[in-house]
């Protein structure tokens, strides 16, 4: 494997396009393949063998386009199936899950909201990290069935989906939550009305930056990363239809859009 391979990046659908630009940020001479299974969206409703299966197919793809390591951007690939991936890839394997231990570290009130799909949060995978960090804080769930819908549709403004956050953040409050974990990549995409709507004494965290972290320490340990004066290029796939992809990228990675495949 060369320093100078890309590294790929796949969600289900725009999600892991937060994590994808940490990793442009922290890692500028990188080369990144990013793979939207839109096809295939949401993972929410899937069971764990399917999502499994797709993370298979995707993997090796990505390993036909000759990544260097893969970081599976999505919260619910990773609690469902990520340990029977990183079992048979050759390269190194990044996932992102809940960041229920800074949260707990954040928190004073001892009351921590986690908002996320309602297939995340009903994993073993998300039982057992919530179990190991929790110490004396109390964790409150609160699944989020519509959220992606109507991020996936670039609603990320609209009075419906401000009231929608609402209905997720308010019961959280009310159980005196003053930290809230973004469980799901799409969510940072509101994390502003999130942040806006719970106000100035709630705790936001966030994890597309850690991941980021992690896999630059893993492409260190490995000697992959790429030196600084690298040819640079960010390439895009999406199995599902090309033109409501491409009005995604439009928005959330400008220029996107002259690098777009079909997978």
């Amino acid at each position: 494997m060369h320093n100078s391979a890309a590294i790929g990046i796949f969600d289900s659908g725009i999600g892991g396009l937060s994590v994808a630009r940490a990793v442009r940020a922290l890692l500028p001479q990188e080369s990144l393949i990013y793979l939207a299974d839109t096809a295939h969206a949401p993972y929410g409703d899937k069971t764990d063998d399917y999502i499994y299966q797709r993370m298979q197919l995707i993997s090796q793809r990505l390993l036909h386009l000759g990544v260097k390591a893969i970081v599976v951007a999505c919260n619910t690939a990773t609690t469902a199936a990520i340990a029977r991936l990183r079992a048979e890839c050759p390269i190194p394997i990044i996932g992102v899950e809940p960041g229920v231990k800074p949260a707990v570290a954040a928190s004073k009130s001892g009351v921590v909201g986690i908002l996320a799909t309602p297939r995340t949060l009903q994993t073993p995978a998300f039982a057992n990290l919530a179990q190991r960090f929790a110490g004396e804080a109390i964790i409150e769930l609160q699944p989020c069935p519509l959220l992606v819908k109507h991020i996936e549709a670039l609603d990320f403004h609209s009075a419906q989906t401000q009231a929608l956050l609402k209905s997720y953040i308010d019961p959280l409050l009310a159980k005196g939550a003053d930290t809230l974990v973004l469980g799901c990549t799409h969510y940072n995409f509101v994390a502003d009305s999130i942040a806006a709507i719970a106000g100035p004494g709630v705790t936001i965290i966030r994890t597309e930056m850690a991941v980021a972290k992690q896999l630059q320490q893993r492409l260190t340990q490995a000697g992959l990363l790429a030196v600084p004066d690298n040819t640079v290029t960010d390439s895009f796939f999406s199995s599902g239809p090309l033109a409501p992809f491409c009005q995604q990228l439009q928005q959330l990675w400008p220029g996107a859009n002259n690098n777009v495949q079909q997978l």
